[in-house]
């Protein structure tokens, strides 16, 4: 085997191990994905006018169930654990989960599982990062997986002015 054709062999591995590496980083996206970007089934939007800071806010689903968030202190601060608490009326949820995304600015994975407590009741600990902007405008997204459908319903919170 000459030279030229020892590196021609050794350039066509390489370049098979990249299209490789490269179809298995997109076969890792596709299946994680719904981690990160969870697709809703019901998206609904919560009663007009509500503010969580001084207030628990609810949400009517087209089927008549009701899906409430509360965030605890008030007004709600940063770096601080804050109790979350979902209440859930009129239909079975198996997993409740709770999304915190910054409106304008991309503020990494901030999610957190709520424990059943009884009662249609779930319950967990967040916290919110600080914005080297100062205040912020955040997407608070509670997440419900029932038997049969994914249900989001996104609340908006200003924290910081």
């Amino acid at each position: 085997m000459t030279d030229e054709s020892s590196r021609a062999s050794g350039s066509s591995l390489v370049t098979l191990a990249m299209i490789a590496l490269l179809v298995g980083i997109a076969a890792a996206g596709y299946y994680w994905s719904p981690l990160l970007l969870p697709k809703a089934d019901v998206t609904a939007p919560p009663q007009a006018g509500c503010d969580l800071q001084r207030q628990t806010c609810a949400a009517v689903l087209p089927d008549g169930a009701r899906i409430e968030l509360s965030i605890a202190p008030r007004p709600i601060p940063i770096l601080t654990p804050l109790r979350v608490e979902v209440v859930i009326t009129g239909l079975q949820a198996g997993k409740v989960e709770v999304d915190f995304a910054g409106e304008t600015m991309n503020m990494g994975y901030n999610r957190t599982s709520l424990a059943a407590n009884g009662g249609g009741r779930h319950i967990g600990e967040a916290f919110l990062p600080v914005c080297v902007s100062g205040g912020m405008n955040w997407v608070v997204t509670v997440q419900v997986e029932t038997g049969r459908q994914r249900i989001a319903v996104p609340y908006r919170v200003a924290v910081g002015f």
